[in-house]
């Protein structure tokens, strides 16, 4: 017992002296603001911690005049952001504030300062010089001005969370920032036997729809099908047009080995007493053909993208192939002259071909997520 509870005496300990020296180590390396928060939090379960309160005091005491020192500095400055940057600094210093505040024995000795009306001050200057740049970039009147515009008044939200102005300008700019893609019909001129797939299967522009409506990976990108647009009345940015410039469904091939095979086998046994057999042996031939059967299909998708005037303005194609082999035996002659392993190749069953609609949906599949993949970088790059 006495055992057991000197252990736990030991990493009681162990634990209080770690914990000190974690945010000791903090204030020595001069992570002031960490410092005090890490020592703030563990005085809420030791508020009698001399050391650590010692060291959450030097702490806050440098934390607040390094804070102070940049406040200054950034008033003096001509840039526009100033009371932006001055907001994320005392925002940091009523951090520590609430960390202290939260253990009041160390709260009624380190007296910290509250903030809040700084906070409420520089929030509302930092939001006027959000909105006045969204103003200003609207003035451009082109494609990443109103997308620079609506991130200005995202921003507003940060400082104003309840500004409706700053919303509705939101709205207004996003019409002019984002990019109406149209995905049209797949062409399926040629007569290639795409043409006949897909009965009660979503066609591959259908698919592609979907898929990149669900992850674009910009949020200034919009996907549409042809009907949706123009039910809607979308304005077109871009047009999507996919073809399949071939769709090679192969034929059989079949590439023939023959070899022959001997074995000597007992033609003729004369028994002429229990112990006395006499066995006549003589060779048996077979030619055993082995039929080595295969057939490779190839697709490749052109994508083209043109502008709202019908420029080209970027292309790719995406390839897939289809492979499929198997291999089986037979045989002429004597069967006597087989082995075990020929019998079991000649023995085995036939494979078949799959249909031409699997090989096409392996190969539509691929083609589709690569294409979506390709699509997804091309207009994140755009962006």
């Amino acid at each position: 017992m006495k055992r057991q509870l000197y252990t736990i005496t030991v990493i009681v300990l162990s634990f209080v002296l770690f914990s000190c020296r974690s945010a000791k180590k903090l204030y020595e390396k001069g992570r002031y603001d960490e410092a005090v928060e890490l020592a703030a939090k563990k005085l809420q379960k030791d508020p009698d911690d001399a050391g650590l309160l010692a060291t959450l005091r030097s702490a806050y005491r440098y934390a607040v005049e390094d804070h102070e020192a940049r406040i200054r500095a950034n008033a003096e400055s001509n840039s526009e952001m100033k009371w932006e940057w001055n907001y994320y600094e005392y925002l940091a210093l009523q951090r520590m504030y609430d960390a202290i505040h939260r253990v009041p024995d160390v709260y009624s000795i380190v007296l910290p300062e509250n903030y809040t009306s700084y906070l409420v001050i520089y929030a509302d200057k930092a939001a006027d010089t959000r909105f006045d740049r969204g103003l200003a970039f609207m003035q451009h009147s082109d494609k990443q001005s109103y997308r620079n515009a609506y991130r200005e008044f995202q921003a507003v939200l940060n400082f104003r969370p309840a500004d409706r102005e700053a919303v509705l300008k939101m709205n207004e700019v996003f019409e002019y920032a984002v990019t109406n893609v149209v995905v049209l019909p797949m062409q399926r001129d040629g007569g290639y036997v795409y043409s006949s797939y897909g009965l009660g299967q979503p066609n591959l522009d259908d698919q592609l729809i979907s898929q990149l409506q669900q992850n674009s990976g910009n949020e200034f990108v919009r996907f549409y099908s042809a009907w949706d647009a123009r039910s809607r009345r979308i304005r077109v940015d871009n047009e999507i047009t996919m073809q399949f410039v071939n769709m090679d469904l192969g034929r059989v091939f079949d590439n023939h080995e023959t070899r022959k095979v001997t074995r000597k086998v007992v033609v003729k046994e004369t028994v002429y007493r229990p112990d006395s057999v006499v066995r006549e042996y003589a060779n048996v031939q077979a030619t055993i053909t082995t039929t080595n059967r295969s057939l490779r299909s190839a697709a490749t998708l052109q994508v083209i993208v043109r502008d709202e005037n019908g420029r080209r303005i970027w292309t790719d194609t995406y390839s897939s192939a289809h492979n499929w082999s198997t291999r089986f035996s037979q045989y002429t002659g004597d069967e006597r002259a087989l082995s075990e392993e020929d019998k079991q190749q000649i023995n085995r069953r036939k494979d078949f071909p799959p249909s031409e609609n699997d090989m096409i949906k392996c190969m539509v599949d691929e083609i589709g997520n690569n294409a979506m993949y390709g699509l997804r970088s091309y207009f994140n790059r755009k962006s």
